[in-house]
């Protein structure tokens, strides 16, 4: 008897499909391209908002903490500003520590810069340049942001009548107490008698980030008034981006030239991709179109309002 052996087929590999190397990918260079724009697009929105809810909060506090220290030197060696111009008779430089508020109610504990552009706000409170000291004769006011930047005023609205706080100067240490919180409409205290001090807390209304107007809070002065050096800049003399809700468009040339860095390293981004793979290209440009992309945004937040 003759045995026929029969020749089995092999069982099919179900794991090939899973091992074997993908299809290479159609190169696609409109949609290349078109993913870096938009992760680049994606960056610069991204560190716009971490610009202005965390990034923000560090300047501010590093400002603080370097303002503190020049500011508590000076006061120790009475070198400290006392008018708005320093010892040489020129116009202080904007962004010199001049004051120390504290309002123990709202747990406000800042210094105060001279100067009140978008960019000296970025630091903390700033001295309207056209007005005197606290402490002397007169209005005195002092800007401050509402939600960004440390936010020092954003409790600003719950100064209540009555309330007493501090302004510590090269003069000494002035006190306040408020008389008056008012917005778009409503009554000015009257007049300051010769002799008489007042200060004018002034910050953006509403929500942060969505204003919806100004607040402003008025508080005499009721401690002994300090002599007033003679004013070096009148009252009315400053540049409409030092006024409230001004945006600094002194930086559109910075924001440019950012733009443009920025605009280069996507291209390059974009060539690379080509070259090397998107693995290695992100590698390499993440983190300098992350740096760019927080450089444009730190640039464009000094165009928005001084108060927000």
């Amino acid at each position: 008897m003759t045995v026929t052996a029969t020749r089995q087929a092999p069982e099919p590999d179900i794991l090939a499909p899973w091992l074997a190397p993908p299809a290479p990918r159609p190169l696609n260079r409109w949609r290349d391209a078109t993913g870096i724009v938009l992760h680049t697009l994606a960056v610069v929105v991204l560190g716009f908002v971490l610009t202005l809810t965390l990034v923000s909060w560090l300047e501010h506090h590093a400002a603080q903490t370097s303002g503190y220290n020049t500011l508590r030197v000076g006061l120790a060696q009475g070198t400290a500003p006392v008018g708005q111009t320093g010892a040489d008779g020129r116009l202080l430089a904007p962004g010199t520590p001049v004051a120390l508020l504290k309002i123990p109610v709202i747990h406000v504990n800042e210094v105060v810069f001279e100067g009140t552009t978008s960019g000296i706000l970025m630091s903390g409170p700033g001295h309207e340049r056209d007005t005197v000291l606290p402490g002397q004769p007169g209005t005195s006011v002092i800007m401050g942001r509402l939600g960004a930047y440390g936010g020092p005023f954003r409790n600003l609205e719950r100064l209540d009548v009555g309330d007493v706080f501090t302004v510590t100067t090269g003069q000494g240490v002035a006190t306040y107490q408020v008389v008056a919180s008012r917005r778009a409409g409503d009554a000015v205290p009257p007049p300051l008698a010769p002799g008489k001090g007042r200060l004018t807390l002034v910050t953006a209304a509403g929500t942060p980030f969505l204003p919806s107007g100004l607040l402003r809070v008025d508080a005499d002065l009721v401690s002994p008034a300090q002599p007033a050096p003679r004013a070096a800049l009148p009252r009315g003399a400053i540049e409409p981006r030092e006024r409230p809700m001004a945006g600094d468009t002194s930086t559109a040339w910075a924001l440019l030239q950012w733009a443009e860095v920025l605009l280069v390293a996507t291209v390059a981004a974009a060539w690379c991709w080509r070259r090397w793979g998107r693995r290695q290209s992100w590698i390499v440009f993440l983190p300098v179109l992350t740096l760019l992309g927080l450089a444009v945004a730190d640039q464009t937040t000094r165009l928005l309002p001084n108060l927000l």
